[in-house]
C-alpha cells in the first residue's frame, strides 16, 4: 500500500491508534472511576464516556434521556471532552458525593480585616476540598507596614496572608483525589507590588499558587512614555482626617477606578481616594516583571481593563480575579465549567496535499456539546450557596478546543504562519456562532438564564462605558432587561452580530441560555490521557518526544514518564514507523511542518492567541514557550506585544534548571543540566538531570529528586 493510501485511511481509524502507556496511566489515575478499595468501575475509556453521557443525559426530561444519552455518547466518541472535574466526577455521586463538576471558581472579595481574611480562607478550603480550583485578588489587603488602629500594630502585608492560603491549599490537596489549585492576582499599583513580583524567588514559597499581575492601560502608557508610576492604597475618611491629607494634592492622593468602594472615600464618579506611598519609574517595575518571568515563569500578565471592556456581563460585573490557569476571569463567587473539543478527530487525509478539516461534523459536535455543558450546571456540586446562586443565575460555561498544534501539523501547516492564523480564527468563529445558535434554541426550549429577564437600572457610569446607549435615547435611571444589555451592548455580542445579525436580534428579544460560551483551557492531563497526547489547548506540541513529571500517590518525588506527541504517533502509525525527531537518516526525518513549542517565536505564540481570542468570550490559557538559552533582550518585550495585539492575558515559560523543575521536560535539557545538592544524610550528589539515583529506598531522576528536596515537598504526596 502506498504512503498516500495509508494516510487517506487515517480519518476513519484515527481512534484505532493505540493509546500510549502514559495516556492510559493518566486516565487510570485521574479519570477512571474506582471504588474506595481501588476496584475499577470504568473497564475502558469508552465506559468512562458512557458514565459521563448517562449522568449528563439524566438531567433531561425522562422521555428524552435515552435520546440524549445516545447523542452525548456520540459526541464524546467524536471529540467532545469534558474538563477534568466532569470527567472524574460525573456519575460518581455514589462513590464521591462531596465532589464538584466545576473546574473554575473565584473567591468573594477579600475584605481588609482579619475576620474577612479568615472567613474567605474557610470558604476556599471547602471549595478546594470539592476539587475546584479557586482564584483570589490579594491587593485588597493593606500594604506591609500599614498601621492597624484596632490592634495598635503594623500589618505584615498581603503576602504574609497568602502564605496561610498556600499552606491550606497544600494540606487540602494532599488529602487525595484531584488536587486543587490557586491563582493570586495583584494590582500593579499596590505598594507591595514589587514583593509580589519577587515572591517566588524564595525557595518553596507560594508553590500552590499561580501569580498574575492586574495590568492597567494607564500602567502600559506610563511604561511606553517612561513616566513615573504612583503606588497607592485606598483611604477611609478617618485616615484622611487623622493624617490631614489634602485630597486635591496629587502628591498625596490619587483617584482610581477600583471595585471595592464601600468603606473607602469615593467621589460621585465612582473613583476611590488612594494614598500615594511611593513613586517609581514604570519601566523599573516593568523590568522587574520581565526578569522574574524570564527566570521563574511568573508573574503572568492579566490586562484587566481589556477583560472588563470585553466582558459579556459588563453591566453587572467588575472582574478582578481569574481561575488558576487564567482562562476564566470571574466575578466574586463566580464559577464556570469547562470542556474542550479534540480538533485532531476532524482532520481528513492528513499529511497529504488533500488534507482538510471536516467543518460540518465539527459544528455538529459543538451543537451537542453545548447542550451537554449546559446540563452540567444542574449537577454542579459546588459547596457554597453563593457559588451555586451565581452559576444558576448566569449559567456560564467555557467550551474550548485542544489539539490545535497537532491539527495544524496534520494539515501540513506550520504553527504561527499566516495559514495557521486563518485556520485558528475560523475554528474559534465556527465554535462561537454555532454555540450562540444553540444558546437561542435552548433558551426557547428550556428558558433563558435568569439574568436575561432581570431589570437593571442604567447609571451614568454605564453610559460612559457604552456611549451608543445615549445615541439610542437611553438615559440614566431607566430600567433595561439584562438580555438587551447583554446581547445588544456587549462588545463581544456586537461582533457576533457582524456575522449573524438575525441571530443576535433574536437573542436580544428572547435571551440566551447562558451568558458566556467559550474559553480555552490548558487541558494538560486531559490532552495527554483522553486525547492520546494531542497538543494542549491552543498550544503547539511541547516536543514530539519528551518526559512528563507526574505526581504518584505514595512516591516521594515526581515520576518521569516517557511521552510522544499525537501527531508523531499518527505519522509513525500511518506513514513511517521509524520516524523520530532529530534523526540523521534523511528517510527517517519528519517533515518540516513538524515543529514544537521551542521552534515557535514568542510573537508567533501571541499571534495565534490573538487569532483565537477574537471569538472567545472569556479568555485563553496560553504559554509562550522559549528555549532555555533564548536571549533576554528578545524576550523582554513579549508582554508589550501581547498588549498591542489586544489580548486579555499572557504567560511565558522558559526552562530554568536553577529555579525549578517543570512538568514537561525535554531530554536535551536534562542532559545539559548538572544538579548538585545536599541530601538529608549530609552527603552531596552531582548528576545530570536524567540520571537515576537510588535514595531513601526509591529510584528518582536527579532533576526530580533535587526539585523535591529544594521545594520541600519530598515525601509529602
Amino acid at each position: 500500500m502506498s504512503q498516500t493510501a495509508k494516510v487517506q485511511r487515517l480519518h476513519n481509524v484515527v481512534n484505532d491508534i493505540p493509546m500510549q502507556p502514559a495516556s492510559l496511566d493518566i486516565w487510570d489515575t485521574k479519570y477512571r472511576l474506582k471504588t474506595k478499595d481501588g476496584v475499577a468501575l470504568d473497564k475502558t475509556v469508552d465506559e468512562t464516556y458512557q458514565r459521563i453521557a448517562r449522568a449528563i443525559a439524566d438531567v433531561e426530561a425522562p422521555e428524552l434521556r435515552e435520546h440524549w444519552y445516545e447523542q452525548f455518547l456520540w459526541a464524546l466518541r467524536h471529540g467532545a471532552i469534558p474538563a477534568g472535574r466532569i470527567t472524574s466526577n460525573a456519575g460518581a455521586l455514589e462513590h464521591k458525593p462531596a465532589t464538584s463538576t466545576i473546574n473554575c471558581t473565584v473567591s468573594a472579595t477579600i475584605g481588609d480585616s482579619m475576620d474577612d481574611i479568615l472567613s474567605k480562607l474557610h470558604e476556599a478550603g471547602l471549595t478546594l476540598k470539592a476539587g475546584c480550583g479557586i482564584g483570589y485578588e490579594f491587593s485588597t489587603l493593606r500594604p506591609k507596614g500599614a498601621y492597624v488602629s484596632g490592634a495598635g500594630a503594623y500589618t505584615s502585608g498581603p503576602l504574609s496572608f497568602m502564605d496561610i492560603y498556600d499552606k491550606m491549599c497544600f494540606t487540602v490537596s494532599s488529602a487525595g483525589g484531584r488536587r486543587g489549585a490557586q491563582m493570586a492576582t495583584f494590582d500593579v499599583g499596590h505598594p507591595d507590588v514589587m514583593d509580589f513580583i519577587r515572591a517566588k524567588r524564595e525557595g518553596g514559597r507560594l508553590r500552590q499558587f499561580n501569580l498574575s499581575l492586574l495590568i492597567t492601560e494607564d500602567f502600559m502608557a506610563a511604561v511606553a512614555a517612561d513616566d513615573d508610576w504612583k503606588l497607592s492604597f485606598p483611604l477611609t475618611q478617618a485616615e484622611v482626617d487623622a493624617d490631614q491629607l489634602d485630597l486635591n494634592n496629587a502628591d498625596q492622593v490619587i483617584w482610581r477606578e477600583l471595585p471595592a468602594t464601600q468603606r473607602y472615600l469615593t467621589r460621585e464618579d465612582g473613583r476611590v481616594a488612594c494614598r500615594v506611598s511611593k513613586v517609581i519609574k514604570a519601566r523599573r517595575i516593568w523590568d522587574m516583571i520581565m526578569t522574574s518571568t524570564y527566570d521563574f515563569a511568573e508573574p503572568g500578565f492579566i490586562l484587566i481593563d481589556r477583560v472588563n471592556q470585553m466582558n459579556n456581563n459588563w453591566f453587572c460585573e467588575e472582574i478582578r480575579a481569574t481561575n488558576p490557569c487564567g482562562e476564566q476571569p470571574l466575578p466574586p463567587h463566580g464559577a464556570c465549567l469547562l470542556g474542550s473539543i479534540n480538533l485532531t478527530l476532524f482532520v481528513r487525509d492528513p499529511f497529504t496535499d488533500k488534507a482538510r478539516f471536516d467543518w460540518d461534523e465539527y459544528r455538529k459536535v459543538v451543537d451537542i456539546f453545548t447542550r451537554m455543558l449546559d446540563n452540567v450546571v444542574e449537577i454542579n456540586g459546588l459547596p457554597l450557596e453563593q457559588q451555586r446562586n451565581e452559576i444558576f443565575r448566569k449559567r456560564r460555561h467555557g467550551m474550548g478546543f485542544l489539539g490545535l498544534g497537532s491539527t495544524m501539523t496534520m494539515l501540513c501547516m506550520k504553527y504561527g504562519e499566516a495559514k495557521s492564523l486563518d485556520f485558528t480564527e475560523q475554528v474559534s468563529k465556527e465554535m462561537a456562532v454555532q454555540g450562540w445558535r444553540t444558546a437561542l434554541q435552548l433558551a426557547e426550549e428550556k428558558g433563558a438564564a435568569p439574568i436575561m429577564d432581570e431589570d437593571f437600572t442604567v447609571t451614568e457610569a454605564m453610559l460612559v462605558k457604552r456611549p451608543e446607549m445615549r445615541k439610542d435615547g437611553i438615559k440614566a435611571g431607566q430600567t433595561i432587561k439584562g438580555k438587551v444589555l447583554w446581547a445588544k451592548y456587549s462588545r463581544y455580542m456586537q461582533q457576533v452580530a457582524g456575522e449573524d445579525a438575525e441571530l443576535v436580534k433574536a437573542l436580544i428579544e428572547k435571551g440566551g441560555r447562558f451568558t458566556h460560551h467559550s474559553s480555552i483551557a490548558p487541558t494538560g492531563t486531559i490532552s495527554l490521557s483522553l486525547a492520546n497526547n494531542a497538543s494542549n489547548g491552543i498550544e503547539p506540541s511541547f516536543a514530539h518526544h519528551y518526559f512528563r513529571n507526574v505526581i504518584r500517590e505514595g512516591k516521594k518525588s515526581k515520576e518521569k514518564v516517557d511521552v510522544f506527541s499525537f501527531e508523531l504517533l499518527a505519522y509513525r502509525h500511518f506513514v513511517n514507523a521509524d520516524a523520530l525527531p532529530s534523526m540523521e537518516a534523511a528517510s527517517r526525518n519528519l517533515p518540516d511542518y513538524f515543529i514544537a513549542a521551542d521552534d515557535v517565536k514568542p510573537t508567533e505564540h501571541v499571534d495565534v492567541q490573538a487569532a483565537a481570542q477574537k471569538w472567545i468570550d472569556s479568555s485563553i490559557s496560553k504559554t509562550a514557550n522559549v528555549p532555555t538559552d533564548y536571549p533576554y533582550e528578545d524576550f523582554k518585550d513579549i508582554y508589550r506585544y501581547a498588549f498591542e495585539k489586544g489580548l486579555k492575558g499572557c504567560t511565558t515559560f522558559r526552562f530554568n534548571p536553577e529555579a525549578f523543575q517543570g512538568v514537561l521536560v525535554k531530554e536535551q535539557d536534562l542532559a545539559n543540566t548538572t544538579y548538585r545538592f545536599k541530601l538529608e544524610d549530609g552527603s552531596f550528589v552531582e548528576a545530570k538531570g536524567g540520571d537515576e539515583i537510588e535514595y531513601d529506598g526509591e529510584m528518582h531522576s536527579a532533576a526530580n529528586l533535587y526539585d523535591a528536596l529544594k521545594e520541600g515537598y519530598y515525601g509529602k504526596f
